[in-house]
């Protein structure tokens, strides 16, 4: 139940004082024992808790998302498998499935909170989910997204068809792995933010993504900063609280 709702309710009579109490977690938190959920996040940073499913158990995926849902905090998971997909879906109806990104979300309202658009970026077909992972997180997170795929430097035309709708966007996210050139071209084609998420798509010498990581880094386009290697989702928060500047 949401704070305002409890206090409104204490305050029209309809729950005591001791009811009430009871629904304000001590600190914020929420203890389960293999877990303790973060569940004032969202009023204190802006951004909500959200499970990282990769290394979790089933069942453990399942009672977190569950007890999220009750306590009616929006529910993202992200790098989960089919298995932890059906144990959400059968505590959260209407939980949503987005096999590409790996994930799974269910919100209460879907409302853009943010004035502009983040734009994705996406090298090549097979940096998408983690292109995608960015784009879920994103529309989560409350931002209108536009997405621009396959538009790496191979054919680097395909991205100059699409350049009116990335310099119009208030921050950009450049998925790629190879070399991971596409984040320091379209650096220097835009005046906003630019934030590169290399991945670990390549052949030997890409190193897991090694090679597109160091690339950005040392990218000489000004503006471009760097998340970690197939961070898609670290990548949609920050460009969510740029755009809700």
């Amino acid at each position: 139940m949401d704070p305002k709702d409890i206090l409104e309710k204490y305050k029209n009579g309809e729950i005591d004082l001791p009811e009430a109490l009871e629904h304000f977690p001590k600190r914020g938190i929420e203890e389960m024992g293999f877990a303790t959920l973060d569940i004032d996040r969202q009023h204190r940073t802006g951004l909500p808790e959200v499970i990282y499913a990769s290394g979790k158990t089933v069942e453990q995926v399942q009672m977190i998302a569950e007890r999220m849902y009750q306590k009616g905090i929006d529910v993202l998971a992200t790098r989960v498998t089919p298995e932890m997909v059906d144990a959400v879906k059968a505590v959260i109806p209407g939980a949503e499935y987005n096999a590409l990104a790996r994930t799974i979300s269910f919100a209460k309202a879907t409302e853009v909170v943010a004035k502009g658009y983040i734009a994705i970026i996406a090298a090549g077909t097979s940096d998408l989910p983690v292109a995608e992972e960015a784009a879920v997180t994103a529309r989560f997170l409350g931002n209108k997204v536009e997405t621009v795929y396959d538009v790496g430097v191979a054919g680097i035309h395909r991205l100059f068809n699409k350049l009116e709708l990335i310099r119009n966007a208030r921050v950009l996210i450049v998925v790629a792995g190879m070399e991971g050139a596409l984040t320091s071209v379209v650096g220097g084609l835009v005046d906003k933010p630019v934030i590169g998420v290399p991945t670990s798509i390549g052949y030997g010498a890409n190193f897991q993504g090694l090679s597109a990581l160091l690339a950005m880094l040392n990218s000489c386009a000004s503006g471009v900063s760097v998340v970690n290697i197939d961070n898609g989702f670290g990548a949609a928060c920050q460009a969510s609280l740029i755009n809700k500047l």
